[in-house]
Order: C-alpha cells, then sequence, then structure tokens
C-alpha cells in the first residue's frame, strides 16, 4: 500500500504527510462515527423532552408532574453531555493526528 500525500487527499487538512490511504480513511471513519453518536444523543434529549410535553398535555395524567420535570432535566443532561462528548473526542482527534 502507498503513501499519499496530502494534495492527493483533500478531505483532510490538519494531518501529518506521512500517513497511508488507510489512515485517512481511519480518521474518516472515526469522525463520521462522532457525529452519528452526538446525533443520537440530540435525539434522545429530543424524545425525553416530547415524553415530558406529552405528560404535560394529557389530563389523565396530571399526577404524574413530578416525572415531567424529570423528563426535562434528563433532556438537558442527555444534551450536555452529548456535546461535552463530541467536543472532547473532536479535541481528542486533532491532537492525536496533528501530534501535539
Amino acid at each position: 500500500m502507498r503513501a499519499t500525500t496530502m494534495k492527493e487527499h483533500k478531505q483532510t487538512k490538519d494531518v501529518p504527510e506521512e500517513m497511508m490511504l488507510r489512515d485517512y480513511l481511519a480518521l474518516d471513519r472515526t469522525r463520521l462515527a462522532n457525529d452519528r453518536t452526538l446525533l443520537s444523543f440530540i435525539r434522545t434529549s429530543l424524545y425525553l423532552l416530547v415524553t415530558a410535553f406529552a405528560i404535560v398535555e394529557l389530563k389523565s395524567l396530571e399526577d404524574f408532574m413530578f416525572l415531567t420535570w424529570i423528563l426535562v432535566i434528563a433532556s438537558a443532561v442527555s444534551l450536555i453531555a452529548g456535546i461535552t462528548n463530541y467536543m472532547r473526542m473532536k479535541r481528542k482527534l486533532r491532537d492525536y493526528y496533528t501530534g501535539a
């Protein structure tokens, strides 16, 4: 397998030139996986929030208002955890491939 230069692979700008094509592909896969993970955290957060609003709107579930607040808090925690995880992993990838 031959090594590719930075000019041959234009998608990734912040990686050393001596990386091989499989390294570029692994980096791209990891970045895409990180994006998918963030989207799944956002989706979970939205599901929790929608469930909380559904409980508020249903008159038969008025006894479960405490659950509404628990779901809203869980939604916020899920969103914050997802964003934090995304940023941490993005920084790790950048630091690893730039040699910092």
